[in-house]
């Protein structure tokens, strides 16, 4: 009996493994256009690339965002990678960035299992290749600096077998004293100094590509001590230009297709949240957004801030509830 038992656990077991996906998703340019992969509002590879395959992704939609080298404006759009029903496997999906209209749009190509992956495309981009495991967190490149400097003095060198050597904190400046009481011995050398500057990449855990730039200074915000939900907020213009686009519409519903639009690809602060709140005419849609926006939020620990948009108090219990399970 405990056999039988124990081999229907294990069946159960590997009935779910089987179940359980790891997509890959393959972006390419055909036109050679350098880009960046926004995955859900988190950035994969640290410098623009042609060709970007993000390895490890297990849920069955994604946000994407990509950000060119050239800056013409960013393609935004939703990708499926789901391959339903008992027979789910594992799935490399493949699109491309095409022109239309004079605007950059993102086309679906094909999709294949990984464990006979489709060939790659003919076009010369897709030989350069960037593979990476999709990650939680920004790719941020990582670098070492290493300064050399080698100086040579130049004066009147005398010669009485004296030598003096000094190194001073690591920099590599020696020093050679020699002296001579006899006048017609007299030694003069060239000045010169050399400064070299070595870099070195330290390639991070994702498997992202590495490029030299400084990272971005970790975003503070004055007098808050909580918990930070993203990494910096959506910057003061943008978002004035931004509520005008949800201010524009005339209705609830199409206010909160925008500001969901807005939401999803952004970071932003509990002060913004509560602006896009106020335009929307009914507590329902207000309470909607609140639910939305709790996952793309960075002062988190300043939400309860929020209840002040509402009218009837089910609605802030309500929300408390929702950030409470999430």
């Amino acid at each position: 009996m405990k056999t039988l038992i124990a081999s229907f656990c294990l069946s159960l077991i590997l009935i779910q493994g089987l179940r359980a996906q790891n997509n890959n998703l393959v972006i390419y340019s055909q036109d050679g256009l350098k880009f960046t992969v926004i995955l859900n509002g988190i950035r994969q590879n640290a410098q623009p690339e042609t060709n970007v395959k993000i390895t490890g992704l297990n849920a069955p939609n994604y946000k994407v965002k990509l950000i060119f080298e050239n800056k013409m404006p960013d393609v935004d759009k939703n990708v499926y990678l789901m391959s339903g029903g008992e027979n789910a496997q594992n799935t490399e999906y493949s699109y491309s960035v095409i022109v239309k209209k004079d605007e950059y749009k993102l086309r679906f190509n094909s999709e294949a299992p990984i464990s006979a992956p489709a060939p790659p495309p003919a076009d010369a981009s897709a030989s350069q290749q960037t593979v990476m495991v999709y990650s939680p967190v920004n790719a941020v490149a990582a670098n070492t600096v290493t300064t050399t400097t080698t100086t040579r003095t130049t004066g009147t060198n005398t010669n009485n077998g004296g030598n003096v050597g000094v190194n001073m904190n690591g920099l590599g400046i020696n020093m050679n004293i020699n002296m001579n009481d006899g006048m017609d011995d007299l030694n003069t050398s060239n000045s010169t100094t050399t400064t070299s500057t070595t870099y070195s990449s330290t390639t991070t855990s994702s498997g992202g590509a590495i490029d030299n730039s400084p990272a971005q200074p970790a975003y503070v915000l004055q007098g808050y001590n909580g918990v930070y939900g993203c990494p910096y907020p959506m910057g003061e213009t943008d978002f004035e230009s931004a509520k005008q686009s949800v201010k524009s519409k005339g209705f609830d519903d199409s206010r909160l297709t925008i500001a969901k639009q807005i939401i999803g690809s952004n970071c932003l602060l509990c002060s913004q949240i509560k602006e896009l709140m106020l335009i929307m005419s009914f507590e329902q849609t207000r309470l909607d957004l609140a639910k939305f926006a709790w996952g793309h939020n960075l002062d988190k620990g300043n939400y309860f801030k929020l209840n002040d948009a509402f009218t009837f108090e089910t609605s802030i219990n309500e929300l408390n509830k929702y950030t409470q399970s999430h």
